[in-house]
Formats: C-alpha cells, sequence, structure tokens
C-alpha cells in the first residue's frame, strides 16, 4: 500500500480494499471545527457531539453521488435542542447547536442526557438538491434517536435506511475532530488477481476491517494524523487510495435570505418588531453575521420595486 504525506488538517482520503468489498474514508477536519467553535462557546459535551457530527457528515457527503447539501440534525427533547450540520457536495460545511433557556450541562453528560432525556429525541438526515426540478421537495429521513452516540446512531438510520452496513469511529475536542468510515459494498462477484471474489471473502474482509477499525480509541483519534492512521491500521492490507478532498467551512447566509425568510413572517410580525425596536436586527445561528433592517428597508422588503411605503415604528408614526 503506497500513501502519499497528507495534511495534517482539513484532509478526507478516500480508499477502497482492493477486492472491491470495503470502502473506507478517513478524515481530519481540525480546522473547519475550530472555524465553526470561534463564533459560539458551547459546554464540552455539546461541543464533542457538535464536533463528530461535523467529521460524520463529511464522511457521508463524500460518498454521495449528489449535486446539493446534507442537513444532517438530532433533534432533542433535553437541555439540547437542535444540533445541525450542514455540508454540501464541495465538502464545505457550517454547524450550530441550540441549547434550552438556562440549560444546565454536566461535565460528564451523555447523547442521551442532552437529547434523549424523555425518549423524544430524533434523527434526521436531508438531501437538498442544489438545482431543483419544479415541485422537487428534499429528500427527508426521520429515525428515533437510536444510539449511545453519534457514531451508533448514524450507523443504525444507515442500515434501516440505505440498507447499508456502515461503521463510524468518530472523536472531537475543543481543538480536533476526525473519523474513520468503512462500508460493506454490495457484492457483485468481483475478481481479485483473476479468481472470483466469493460472498465468503467479501464478508471475511469486511469482518477484519471492522476489527481492525475497532482497534481505534478517541485518544489516539485526536492525537495522531491520518495519514499514520491509515498505515498502523491497513498496512498488512492491499488498499486503493484516491486524491484527497479538502473540506472547509462556509456559510451560506446572505442578505437577500434573511430578507425571504422576514418576507416569510409576514408585515405584520415585521411592523410588530419595528414598533418596539426599531430595526429588526437577524444574527446567523451559523457564522454569527449580524443583519439589521430598518423601517425602509422592511418596506422595501414588501413592496418591491414599487414607491416605498416606510414602515415607521409606533413612536415616530404618532408624529
Amino acid at each position: 500500500m503506497s500513501i502519499s504525506t497528507l495534511s495534517a488538517q482539513d484532509t478526507l482520503q478516500k480508499f477502497i480494499f482492493d477486492n472491491g468489498s470495503v470502502r473506507g474514508e478517513l478524515i481530519d477536519i481540525s480546522a473547519t471545527w475550530r472555524e465553526v467553535q470561534s463564533r459560539q462557546d458551547y459546554p464540552a459535551p455539546v461541543r464533542k457531539l457538535l464536533g463528530e457530527m461535523v467529521a460524520a457528515a463529511a464522511l457521508l457527503s463524500a460518498n454521495l453521488k449528489f449535486n446539493g447539501s446534507i442537513i444532517m440534525q438530532i433533534h432533542g427533547d433535553g437541555p439540547v435542542h437542535l444540533l445541525v450540520v450542514e455540508c454540501d457536495a464541495e465538502l464545505r460545511l457550517r454547524a450550530t447547536a441550540k441549547l434550552a433557556a438556562n440549560a444546565v450541562v454536566a461535565d460528564d453528560a451523555s447523547l442521551h442526557d442532552l437529547l434523549n432525556a424523555h425518549g423524544k429525541g430524533r434523527f434526521i438526515i436531508t438531501l437538498d438538491p442544489a438545482d431543483k426540478l419544479p415541485g422537487q421537495q428534499p429528500y427527508q429521513g426521520i429515525v428515533p434517536l437510536d444510539g449511545d452516540d453519534v457514531a451508533t446512531v448514524i450507523e443504525n438510520y444507515m442500515l434501516r435506511s440505505e440498507q447499508l452496513d456502515t461503521k463510524l469511529w468518530l472523536a472531537a475536542d475543543a481543538h480536533s475532530a476526525r473519523g474513520l468510515l468503512l462500508q460493506k459494498l454490495p457484492h457483485h462477484g468481483g475478481i481479485t488477481e483473476a479468481v472470483p471474489l466469493s460472498a465468503d471473502d467479501a464478508l471475511e474482509t469486511w469482518n477484519r476491517a471492522v476489527i481492525l477499525g475497532s482497534t481505534l480509541k478517541p485518544e489516539e483519534m485526536l492525537s495522531t494524523t491520518i495519514d499514520v492512521l491509515m498505515q498502523r491500521l491497513f498496512w498488512e492490507e492491499t488498499i486503493r487510495v484516491f486524491e484527497p478532498l479538502h473540506p472547509s467551512f462556509h456559510c451560506t447566509c446572505s442578505r437577500e435570505k434573511v430578507g425571504n425568510m422576514l418576507q416569510m413572517l409576514g408585515r405584520e410580525e415585521i411592523e410588530s418588531v419595528l414598533a418596539e425596536q426599531g430595526q429588526v436586527a437577524i444574527n446567523c445561528d451559523f457564522c454569527g453575521q449580524h443583519y439589521a433592517y430598518d423601517a425602509v428597508d422592511c418596506a422595501q422588503l414588501f413592496i418591491g420595486n414599487a414607491p416605498v411605503e416606510v414602515l415607521l415604528p409606533a413612536s415616530e408614526a404618532k408624529h
């Protein structure tokens, strides 16, 4: 197995076992993860879960032949209401978490404690095409929150919804986020060195790959570059390695999108906010970008190119 030297940051390395029965990916998405954290200050257990989801979203997205975004969400019924990561076809990601007001998060809180305290947590994957056809809706899969960690939740989703045997190993802390994905490919009687690959051989390769992956510990993942991890795990295997990909942080918010959202709220709601605050102020949950709309800006949202009828705050409208 020949492996080129890989960057220690923001690298996703795809590979396949030479008999074609198992594909895999190793990712180091630490720089992007630190960029996500620079916008928010999360408690350590929340940070760990969200960082693991960032790594997992990129790993899943890299296997999709799909021009659009994958949106991975966990809706919770505990101190954490929402974890969400969005990754597009170019592996550009953004992520955020929503905590309950006055949430108390213990240092040793588990996924169950944070998101499934009353058994109502949900895991959702949405595939949102970049170029939708008329009337086309995003595909969305929703399942109960089945698992004690992010990796197990996703494995169960993939088996239930996609009928794909998938194994994930994920690790994240304040500095780093890394992950390993293995998937068992459908058996089609492949050829290795001119010898037909039997179903038993394919299963043996899969079981061996999973055993090797299971030797990974979170501490090792977080302290070791992915090229070294690849060598340690699969040095006895015959593996084909592909050109590495490079994830990055990217937020898709814009003034136009925020304006569209305000239009959906309706003129009455916007007038109410103007009357109370004098402007409508929005901060992007993903990147922290601030958007402010005064009375003239808000009026323009609802009248397009017609003459501007300014929506004055109530205190000014009386004069």
